[in-house]
């Protein structure tokens, strides 16, 4: 009897571990990848990240970010825009695109739950790291779009007035927030620089 409790208690640690480093590897393995670069003498350049989709991509170079964007997709519809989000950022139906003067508007959420973290392109889970001043870039139809970030906030889910148009370019990147939750929003705006 003592055997199995041994056995069954071994079992379950072993279950709790698994599941521990199944759900929260990846982001603790971003969480470290970023802190050495940041700690790091030689951070990495904006040139040094060749952008994964010239048509319409987005690089962070702060965290690393590089990932395709994919056009018109519905905020409001998740069965439309879950899918998206396992390949890669989702702008926001309705918005602008880099060069027409009003609101770009990308999501990308960090997961949907933290049990499913996995399952999603985490592209935006660093995106909290971003402070005034970080570089954006926008690529769209084989053009750059530089811009600087100037704000970041937490809003709640139904803090829909951020995808109104705006009277000037503003990129607002926008996931869920904390990691691993759908409680809130993290928004991270950025303009072209002056």
């Amino acid at each position: 009897m003592n055997f199995f409790l041994k056995w069954l208690a071994n079992g379950l640690i072993f279950t709790g571990l698994l599941i521990l480093a199944l759900t929260f590897g990846r982001p603790t393995l971003q969480e470290i990848n970023y802190s050495l670069r940041s700690k790091s003498q030689s951070p990495i350049k904006a040139t040094e990240i060749a952008p994964v989709d010239k048509d319409f991509g987005i690089v962070i170079p702060k965290i690393g970010a590089n990932a395709r964007i994919f056009a018109q997709v519905d905020p409001f519809a998740p069965k439309e825009f879950l899918p998206v989000l396992k390949k890669g950022v989702a702008h926001a139906k309705g918005t602008s695109f880099p060069g027409e003067g009003k609101n770009i508007y990308l999501f990308a959420h960090s997961t949907d739950a933290f049990f499913n973290f996995q399952n999603y392109n985490a592209v935006f889970y660093l995106i909290g790291k971003l402070e005034a001043g970080d570089r954006i870039d926008i690529y769209y139809q084989n053009r750059q779009y530089q811009y600087s970030v100037f704000e970041k906030m937490v809003v709640s889910p139904q803090a829909i007035e951020y995808l109104k148009p705006e009277d000037e370019e503003i990129l607002t990147l926008q996931t869920c927030y904390p990691p691993g939750t759908t409680l809130k929003r993290l928004l991270v705006r950025a303009k072209k620089p002056d």
